[in-house]
């Protein structure tokens, strides 16, 4: 090998790793962090809903495709479409942006519960995400009445 070769063979390799370390940063996947996340007291064993603000700050979009939780072993993702509930076995969360889950719309729901939790008791979520993977969380069980419009509420942050 020429010194010509040599040069042009080690520039060739150079820029290959450039490549290699730009793609590879490229394919991350989303990173999820949660806010605000509670559920309302249940009324009783039947069902629970919880709520939450999911925050995507990457620049890929991603899904919420299920939820897991030790209080049931039916959790559903729900959308709220023209004052109708129904289960949807997914939801956008955009790039750079946010899926909102709020009383009178999106939402997950407990069906079924093992327990029936208290105010002040916490309750565990694992979020499952098509490419994040799972988040967990943790909904803090407010009253009954409780909207999530309280701008000091913080609770739930999970990553």
């Amino acid at each position: 090998m020429n010194t010509r070769t040599t040069r042009t063979l080690a520039a060739a390799l150079s820029l290959a790793a450039v490549l290699a370390i730009s793609g590879c940063s490229g394919d991350s996947k989303p990173e999820m962090t949660v806010s605000g996340a509670f559920m309302p007291q249940p009324v009783n064993d039947k069902m629970a809903g919880g709520f939450m603000v999911i925050k995507n700050d990457s620049a890929a979009a991603d899904k919420l495709t299920g939820a897991a939780s030790p209080l049931s072993d039916d959790l559903q993702i729900h959308e709220t479409k023209d004052q109708k509930m129904q289960q949807v076995q997914s939801m956008d969360v955009p790039a750079n942006g946010e899926l909102k889950l709020e009383r009178g719309g999106n939402h997950i729901m407990f069906m079924g519960l093992k327990s029936t939790p208290k105010v002040g008791d916490k309750v565990t979520v694992e979020l499952r995400f098509e490419k994040a993977g799972t988040v967990k969380v943790e909904l803090d069980v407010k009253e009954r009445t409780y909207t999530g419009q309280d701008p000091a509420s913080t609770a739930g942050n999970g990553h």
